[in-house]
């Protein structure tokens, strides 16, 4: 049977394919207040601006590809149970090969109803004004925003607390909810940080890389496949 290798990853793996990020000082916030383009009264008070705002992310995203981490990371599926969960709401993942990735933070290329949330629609084009769910109201982009709930949150949980092993990438980890996912870890669980600029100090079961992602991943793979 299969190790189980849960992979917790965030804005840092996505900025070397050339996908901005809000931490950043050049970040595709910078001419936006959070709150207009990101929480549920950005979108009641301006939904031009906040559909805007994502067409823009959703055609930058198709003018991009996966890098080296990503597609180590589908590598370790010949050998390890893996299970990405994700705070990056664009598909490399998926499109590097992974078979099983959770999006916390919703994805950039799918819509749903602003009066069910159930319903959710790929959406890899343009959403407009006028777009409209089964029940002829307004879709809105699948993005959970700040002061939503995050609906795989739990099922995130289940994951982290039956890895074997646990690796961190591109992401300090500092934002909730996601960041109290490593808390569910089983104790005495491996696991492996990759980020420039790591918060965490390697100590114990903690092995720290302080490195890009596309160049530390892959070795790191290579580490852990002759391990499996």
């Amino acid at each position: 049977m299969k190790k189980k290798l849960v992979v917790l990853s965030g804005a840092g793996i996505s900025a070397e394919s050339g996908i901005q990020t809000f931490r950043d000082a050049n970040g595709l916030w910078e001419n936006h207040d959070i709150m207009q383009v990101a929480s549920p009264r950005g979108w009641e008070e301006n939904p031009d601006l906040v559909l805007s705002f994502y067409n823009q992310r959703r055609r930058q995203l198709k003018k991009v590809q996966p890098n080296a981490a990503h597609l180590a990371l589908k590598d370790l599926e010949k050998f390890y149970e893996v299970c990405i969960i994700t705070q990056n709401v664009d598909d490399l993942h998926e499109r590097a090969g992974s078979t099983s990735v959770i999006h916390l933070h919703g994805e950039l290329l799918k819509a749903r109803s602003c009066v069910n949330e159930n319903e959710v629609l790929y959406w890899p084009n343009d959403l407009n004004i006028g777009d409209f769910c089964s029940q002829g109201k307004q879709l809105r982009p699948h993005i959970v925003w700040f002061g939503e709930a995050v609906p795989k949150l739990e099922l995130a949980i289940s994951k982290v607390t039956q890895a074997d092993i646990i690796m961190i990438v591109g992401t300090s980890m500092q934002v909730y909810p996601a960041a109290g996912l490593v808390d569910y870890a089983a104790p005495k669980t491996p696991i492996h940080v990759i980020d420039l600029n790591p918060h965490t100090k390697p100590k114990g079961n903690i092995f720290v890389y302080p490195e890009k992602a596309s160049l530390a991943l892959p070795q790191l793979a290579k580490v852990l496949i002759k391990q499996a």
